[in-house]
């Protein structure tokens, strides 16, 4: 049985959680396999996932957040030997995408936390000034949301749980986010935008990867 690694973990104010995959070959960014190959897609998996941890400690050295990795796939030990046992890490548990974000953010605000965001590692566009803005819209609003280029969110963020928002979603599908905003609306919830960008899911995204790449 593979326990939460963090007894009492610290946690600030304002808390990021980091949704990640273990990258084994052939059970991570299956939709690239085609014009990756099975090593090149679970390479992608941990290039991303890297970036993604580079931008959030740097954002560690102007905000006073706090960070966990939760992670599916693989174990704890082998999450420690790919990125440090520093980290505070968390198993994403079981149900859809939906069931675990929104146990995510129970976890969180159970443990003291009361700003709480949630990013992939899938939109290499999130960078220090994104998740800086982030964490300044989320205390001005009930739920925060960073759009996605395909329809979904790339990043949500709240100051208190709450699970409608996660339930009747076609996760995976063009519909995330209007079905999202749509029971934000009828729950009368104050809703901020961060800017639009793009997932890197599907060979005609990886040029946008290319060009960070190559900006860095």
């Amino acid at each position: 049985m593979v326990h939460y690694v963090s007894i009492s973990p610290k946690i600030a104010k304002q808390h990021l959680i980091i949704f990640t995959r273990y990258p084994q070959p052939g059970k991570t960014k299956t939709r690239l396999i085609p014009a990756l190959g099975v090593e090149g897609a679970a390479n992608l998996q941990r290039q991303m996932t890297e970036y993604t941890l580079s931008k959030v400690k740097k954002l560690q050295e102007l905000v006073a957040i706090s960070f966990e990795v939760r992670f599916a796939g693989g174990n704890l030990q082998l999450m420690q030997n790919w990125l440090g046992t520093e980290l505070n890490y968390q198993l994403q548990g079981e149900g859809d995408l939906g069931k675990r974000m929104e146990n995510s953010f129970l976890s969180a605000f159970a443990r003291g936390a009361q700003e709480v965001v949630i990013i992939g590692i899938d939109c290499p566009g999130v960078n220090v000034e994104v998740l800086a803005e982030g964490f300044e819209g989320i205390q001005h609003c009930d739920l925060l949301l960073g759009p996605a280029v395909d329809g979904g969110y790339y990043l949500i963020g709240l100051k208190r749980a709450i699970g409608q928002l996660f339930t009747n979603i076609d996760w995976g599908t063009a519909k995330v986010l209007q079905q999202t905003v749509d029971i934000a609306q009828r729950l009368n919830l104050s809703i901020a935008y961060l800017q639009t960008l793009a997932d890197i899911d599907r060979a005609e995204d990886l040029p946008i990867w290319q060009e960070i790449n190559y900006k860095e």
